[in-house]
């Protein structure tokens, strides 16, 4: 019986979405991204017992925008940085 080597994530990934640096492998990343921190602010949200229309009114959005950052759909900066405030959460930038 043979036994198969392991892949990697990386080699996944790579097979999966193409090289770093690759256009699909960087949409891919960014995509990934966004709905990491959306899920952050969604569980958040969860966890202090916030409607998506409560959290809207205390940002000064409507609440179908908050249902769209939180499937990861509208992510900006500026607004993630508000939201993220609004639900108590630090944000910290730090290099790669």
């Amino acid at each position: 019986m043979k036994i198969k080597k392991l892949k990697t994530a990386k080699q996944l990934l790579d097979k999966e979405f193409g090289k770093e640096g690759t256009e699909k492998r960087k949409k891919f990343q960014q995509e990934a991204y966004s709905y990491y921190l959306s899920e952050i602010l969604k569980s958040r949200r969860l966890e202090l017992k916030l409607s998506q229309e409560e959290l809207a009114k205390k940002v000064g959005k409507k609440r179908p925008y908050i249902s769209r950052v939180e499937n990861g759909e509208d992510v900006r900066i500026s607004n993630f940085v508000q939201i993220a405030i609004a639900l108590n959460l630090n944000f910290d930038l730090q290099p790669i």
